[in-house]
């Protein structure tokens, strides 16, 4: 039942909603015409669904505050049962088949521009994976994760445009350099933690692009460098449409590598160390685990992948300059690994293609389309902060042996 209190904040809300968005809804300027167009309509449309939604948003969080999770429990006991009929043998296989030929038929039945999306939407699942070891695995909050991903990019963009080096050879000297470029990171950051980890990471990155964007003779400042050459396949001229389509299964091997490895590495007796040192750094020193190798492996490892997706973004662009590698590049990354869960390798491959696919088929909704985006991220934030598919903590059961 409604209340006179839920009705008065819900009016608030609405009066709230109406005013922070009023220069966006209501204000239009035709600055051909010179005149100011007045939406009053949008007001109203504002005013009324934030005072319907209010009412939604209170109901959800009731039931989240009276611990009331039948549905959360029925959805769970949903997914459960799907994952237990995938998980058999005679639905895996099928399943992996499927997928793959899916994955093999996308380019042929798409046209360029979506299967251009798609490329777009595997690297940040690269880059998504990339950092999922530093601040999933690891537990330390990177916000400059973009310098590596700037320096594989200025790798191949420098090689390609002063020496002629393509694009295969440069491949694995941008995953390299990137593991340096983290190395030089970790040493001054071995002993700080939580924010103030962030705060040096954010200006590591700031510093980098700053670099780029001044130092005219290195890596010609704002203009940056174009003509790059793209992926060669030996040594055939590729149409437009076929050098699209080779990207696209270029960036498939790339991300079901990056998948494999980081699979195996989380797994390993390192990414036991790192969950180690992001649950409690204190306790993990003190069972003999080296917290300073520890530490440089993580940033070393996940900067490598940073590197090898910035050259394939040099590749795929043909320009770089410093204005692709801002600091919302590095909150989009790092927003892919929250939302899709921390540590968790499928939740970060689903959120990567929801937070880059998503912006770009709502282009018909232009001009609230980001409106819509930051809508779903503060819903998906305050009811389900875990993360699209949380990690499942191990638990081992010691059985005492008969005699």
């Amino acid at each position: 039942m409604m209340t006179f209190t839920e009705i008065k904040k819900s009016f608030l809300t609405s009066l709230w909603f109406m005013f922070l968005t009023f220069p966006i809804m209501v204000i239009r300027v035709n600055t051909i015409e010179k005149q100011v167009i007045w939406r009053w309509e949008n007001m109203w449309y504002v005013g009324i669904g934030s005072f319907l939604l209010s009412f939604v948003w209170r109901y959800f969080l009731r039931r989240k505050e009276r611990g009331n999770n039948h549905a959360n429990e029925h959805i769970a006991n949903m997914s459960s049962s799907i994952q237990r009929i995938f998980s058999r043998r005679r639905y895996k296989i099928p399943a992996m088949v499927a997928a793959a030929m899916t994955v093999a038929v996308f380019p042929f039945v798409m046209n360029s521009y979506q299967t251009n999306i798609m490329i777009t939407a595997l690297m940040y699942v690269m880059l998504g994976l990339g950092l999922n070891i530093v601040v999933g695995l690891a537990g330390l909050l990177d916000l400059g994760y973009v310098a590596f991903y700037a320096v594989g990019a200025y790798t191949y963009g420098l090689l390609n445009h002063h020496f002629g080096i393509g694009f295969w050879t440069v491949l694995p000297l941008g995953g390299a350099l990137g593991a340096l470029f983290g190395v030089l990171l970790g040493f001054p950051v071995l002993r700080l933690r939580g924010d103030y980890l962030a705060i040096v990471t954010l200006g590591f990155g700031e510093i980098i692009r700053l670099i780029l964007e001044n130092w005219n003779e290195f890596s010609y400042g704002p203009s940056g460098i174009a003509h790059i050459s793209k992926p060669s396949l030996f040594g055939i001229k590729l149409s437009f449409s076929g050098e699209i389509t080779y990207m696209y299964f270029l960036m498939i091997g790339m991300v079901c590598f990056t998948i494999f490895v980081v699979n195996r590495l989380q797994n390993s007796r390192i990414g036991r160390a790192w969950i180690a040192l992001r649950e409690d750094e204190v306790a993990c020193q003190a069972m003999g685990i080296d917290k300073t190798r520890t530490k440089l492996t993580a940033f070393a490892l996940g900067a490598t992948w940073a590197g090898m997706a910035g050259v394939i973004f040099a590749a795929k662009t043909t320009f770089i300059n410093p204005a692709s590698f801002t600091f919302m590049e590095s909150a989009m990354i790092l927003s892919i690994v929250v939302l899709g869960g921390m540590g968790s390798i499928p939740g970060v491959i689903i959120a990567a293609l929801f937070l880059i696919l998503l912006p770009e088929y709502l282009r018909a909704f232009s001009d609230y389309r980001m409106l819509l985006f930051g809508a779903i991220m503060v819903i998906m934030m305050v009811f389900r902060p875990q993360g699209i598919i949380a990690t499942v903590r191990r638990n081992y059961n010691f059985k005492k042996a008969e005699n």
